[in-house]
């Protein structure tokens, strides 16, 4: 920080009191700039949309998610596969489509303050 201008300031001198004038005006300039700046920006992007143009649901009613449990591919063989012989991830549905659940007695989490059974 500038400890002359701060100095000069507090002094009471009337150059003190033209460094404070000339830093408001700075500020003040440099507020109005910016303002100026953001009402041109704001101008330049494209309008917003009317309550029509807004998305609507679909005659169906909302869309919801689907849960299923995939099965892993095949390692093939029992070779270790590169990269480029790699499969999506997921595999097929599975025949099973019950979700697993936690044991009886076990907290689900690693530290969880559970039994340890």
């Amino acid at each position: 920080m500038n400890t002359t201008a701060s100095e000069v300031a507090a002094s009471g001198s009337g150059v003190g009191m033209a460094v404070i004038l000339v830093g408001g005006l700075v500020i003040t300039a440099a507020l109005i700039w910016a303002v100026l700046l953001g009402i041109r920006a704001r101008r330049r992007e494209p309008r917003r949309p009317r309550p029509d143009e807004q998305p609507r649901l679909p005659d169906s009613g909302p869309v919801h998610e689907t849960r299923e449990q995939r099965a892993p591919h095949g390692m093939g063989g029992g070779e270790r596969l590169t990269p480029h012989e790699l499969r999506p991830t997921g595999g097929a549905p599975s025949g099973d489509q019950r979700r697993p659940r936690w044991d009886e007695g076990s907290s689900g989490s690693f530290g969880g303050g559970g039994s340890g059974a």
